[in-house]
């Protein structure tokens, strides 16, 4: 079974963390949520708080995906964590896949990782996405090698259901989008 870390940090947007946790789960994923700090209880962006299951300390070893919930704050913060950003650049050199949506690829951006690849984004955030030297696509989820990225709240169930094919495979992602209703 694949194992998925999304990343919380105060300001998370809600919508993309919770539907893409959702989604993951229902297709057999094992998914954690990872408090960017000690504290286990994150509040979002729009004033909904979340328990997560370990803090930043305890995630040590590899899962097979990263992924970071956007979220103008909850971006900043993530932002702010060199060791995140170490963490990223660690899972992609093993192989493993990271995801960001909405604000947060910002994130990837700014580590380094959208070099020379295309990727998406909240409407507005796409300078600095390119002065990371990423092509930006108009497309509302993108994955270019192990490096997935949607634009927000709106897309988080698209992105969710990419991550699920990615992690759990085709068969296992339509079933579950089918279920939902979105395929």
């Amino acid at each position: 079974m694949a194992l998925a870390h999304i990343y919380v940090a105060e300001g998370f947007e809600e919508v993309e963390m919770i539907s893409v946790a959702d989604i993951l789960r229902r297709a057999g994923v094992e998914t954690r949520l990872v408090s960017l700090t000690e504290k286990l209880a994150v509040a979002g962006a729009h004033a909904i708080t979340v328990q997560a299951d370990m803090p930043f300390s305890a995630a040590t070893s590899l899962a097979d995906a990263i992924i970071l919930p956007g979220g103008g704050p909850g971006t900043q913060n993530l932002l702010a964590s060199t060791a995140l950003h170490e963490r990223l650049h660690e899972h992609l050199a093993a192989g493993k896949h990271v995801a960001a949506i909405c604000a947060a690829p910002i994130v990837l951006a700014k580590a380094g990782i959208l070099k020379d690849r295309n990727a998406c984004c909240f409407p507005g955030c796409e300078e600095a996405l390119t002065q990371g030297g990423a092509t930006i696509t108009a497309y509302n989820v993108v994955t270019d090698g192990k490096v997935t990225t949607s634009r927000g709240p709106g897309t988080a169930a698209l992105f969710g259901l990419e991550l699920a094919r990615l992690l759990a495979g085709d068969a296992k992602a339509t079933e579950v989008g089918r279920a939902m209703l979105f395929i």
